[in-house]
């Protein structure tokens, strides 16, 4: 059976797919067999007929068990937008049983599945429900992207407090450094050490172009796997 962990961020472009991707390849490395989901993408470009996001597809290429694109990524829009009007306006409802589906579908297939979110924690999906009713259905903890930049401080405090809000467990979160002009970045990254109650996995430093080894360089991956 998988070890299925959600990766969230404190915002949009805070390096979520990149992380994913270096813990995807950090857990190969120590032999574990991986899968990647993606459940909701927007912005998506349109390849043979079907959407596709860039970075859905780097996932489904970076795990080591290979599945389906639809299944990666079951909900794929075209609109650089919220979810939920992403979806309205490309006449689709999000169904977070479909995802649940999926998900359990593939429990057995790998030792861990690596799901990406679309923007922050409670970015709506639907009228009625954000991607913390998607992560409560799929009970998997979750594992937070923080964008070490101004601001970063407040934004992670307050999604360390709304996962715990909704009872779901924070195994851990990530310090990525995505701002070069970034002041008191070693003081902020021991502020957030200091008040958020799950490991640090990792401080990424800030890279011109994200390199998915020098990613895999700076984790800490043993809390992830003790258990495996």
């Amino acid at each position: 059976m998988s070890f299925g962990y959600f990766i969230t961020g404190t915002d949009t472009d805070v390096g979520k797919t990149w992380i994913a991707l270096g813990l995807l390849t950090a857990l190969e490395q120590k032999g574990f067999s991986t899968l990647a989901m993606k459940p909701v993408a927007c912005g998506c470009q349109s390849t043979n007929g079907a959407y596709r996001n860039d970075d859905a597809l780097k996932l489904q290429l970076r795990a080591s068990v290979s599945i389906p694109y639809e299944l990666v990524n079951p909900y794929a829009f075209p609109a650089p937008i919220a979810p939920q009007f992403a979806a309205r306006e490309n006449g689709r409802q999000i169904d977070l049983n479909h995802i649940k589906q999926i998900y359990q579908q593939h429990k057995y297939k790998a030792d861990f599945i690596i799901m990406e979110g679309v923007g922050g924690w409670l970015v709506p999906l639907t009228a009625h429900q954000t991607t913390a009713d998607m992560v409560r259905d799929l009970e998997v903890p979750v594992i937070l992207v923080a964008g070490i930049r101004l601001g970063c401080l407040n934004h992670t405090l307050l999604t360390e407090a709304a996962i715990r809000h909704e009872g779901i467990l924070l195994a851990g979160w990530i310090a990525n450094c995505i701002d070069k002009n970034c002041l008191e970045i070693e003081n902020n990254i021991a502020t957030l050490q200091e008040r958020l109650n799950a490991p640090l996995l990792g401080v990424v430093p800030y890279m011109e172009e994200f390199d998915v080894q020098t990613i895999v360089d700076h984790l800490n991956i043993s809390e992830l796997i003790k258990n495996a």
